[in-house]
């Protein structure tokens, strides 16, 4: 069982932890709900509902079709030098048809009243599924005011169970996402991300020679379309065809054979194809060095990180936040999961099933039901229509 609550503290040496929230019946002390979207009513309501099993507490979205904003204040840090784990379950209990499920790490500049999906954020991270084409999981970066998607998608889990995302951002310019504590991806952020300008362009003084052959085939010169060629028809009359005996030409007409496709026609001509003794191969536009690039081996670093905040729209709303951790400590998020997802993980599967096979049995019982009470009203309904058939 997880302990309840939130935690922002210093560990021993450089370890740290900045967040732990598991949620409790106080989490709204804890956490500022925005005020977008309130005044017209697009804003959805947080609730504290079952997350994992029923002793365990997440944050629920509660409503359909609303746009849901809040965060919650954690120690200020830098990342410099260090590692930087952002981890959190999801559960998309109501079986998710589109909507977001990520959260964001916020800068100290953050207006929790008034944070929108415009806020500026350092770092976005978590699943978004909409429709049968978008399930994914968000990794984005911001750099010099740019929000920097990932330049390929990693796919995320879309049943109705819970599921744990671990964002791993390393000093060395890697980073490294996890799904249940199993790596599904990473690498290094300026190979992943257009963090940078690229390091080679293309020369612009340099272009194709008016006289570079690219073409590998040239048609033959000495082949010579036939003589005839063009001459010969596509259709002819059918030669097997004959005149009805019942035609009678001054009725009908004068009576032609039908058309069919000629066996003899080859269809346009073309010249044989030969190699090109010309060819010198594709072109290949040389590169030089870009004026305009600039390393930085500082692409991880965010000196300011003050907020975590969840900032989504959803369709059908029931998806529940839970066991959030920001460290810079990878054996503490580790620890963290194994004390919460793989400590209850297997409850919260029986358990589904459980009410799986309760569902189903419910209604296979109201489908029976319903089948056998229309079969005693079509009985009786014949009954009632007897003595009619009688009097006739």
């Amino acid at each position: 069982m997880k302990k309840a609550g939130v935690v922002a503290f210093a560990a021993v040496a450089s370890a740290e932890t900045f967040l732990k929230e598991t949620f409790d019946d106080k989490w709204a002390d804890r956490w500022v709900v925005s005020n977008f979207k309130q005044e017209e009513g697009s804003a959805g309501e947080f609730v504290l509902a079952d997350s994992m099993t029923a002793d365990d507490k997440g944050l629920k979205t509660s409503q359909d079709a609303k746009f849901y904003a809040a965060s919650t204040k954690m120690t200020q840090f830098s990342n410099e030098g260090k590692d930087l784990v952002v981890q959190f379950s999801v559960k998309h209990g109501q079986k998710i048809d589109c909507g977001g499920g990520y959260v964001k790490v916020f800068p100290s500049s953050l207006d929790q009243a008034t944070m929108t999906g415009d806020s500026d954020y350092n770092i976005m991270f978590g699943p978004d599924i909409c429709g049968s084409s978008n399930k994914k999981v968000h990794v984005i970066f911001n750099y010099k005011g740019k929000n920097l998607l990932r330049n390929n998608n990693i796919p995320c889990e879309t049943d109705e169970l819970t599921h744990v995302y671990t964002l791993i951002v390393k000093p060395d310019n890697t980073y490294e996402v996890r799904i249940d504590g199993e790596k599904k991806d990473g690498g290094n952020l300026s190979d992943d991300f257009d963090f940078l300008l690229p390091k080679k362009i293309k020369d612009p003084a340099q272009s194709k020679p008016e006289d570079w052959v690219d073409d590998a085939q040239m048609d033959d010169p000495e082949d010579k379309k036939p003589e005839g060629w063009d001459d010969i028809p596509k259709e002819i009359k059918d030669p097997e065809a004959e005149k009805p005996d019942d035609w009678d030409d001054e009725d009908d007409g004068e009576w032609e054979a039908p058309m069919i496709a000629n066996p003899d026609f080859k269809g346009e001509w073309s010249a044989k194809r030969i190699d090109n003794p010309d060819y010198k191969g594709p072109w290949v536009h040389p590169e030089i060095d870009n004026p305009d690039f600039v390393d930085d081996d500082q692409l991880y670093k965010y000196t300011d990180n003050a907020y975590l905040g969840i900032d989504i729209w959803q369709v059908k709303a029931g998806s529940v936040f839970d066991n959030i951790i920001v460290t810079n400590d990878v054996s503490e998020a580790e620890a963290f999961l194994k004390e919460t997802f793989e400590a209850n993980k297997e409850a919260e599967k029986t358990a589904f099933e459980e009410a799986k096979k309760k569902k189903e049995e419910e209604e296979k019982a109201e489908r029976e039901k319903m089948e056998a009470e229309s079969a005693a009203a079509e009985e009786e309904e014949e009954e009632d229509e007897e003595p009619a058939h009688e009097e006739l």
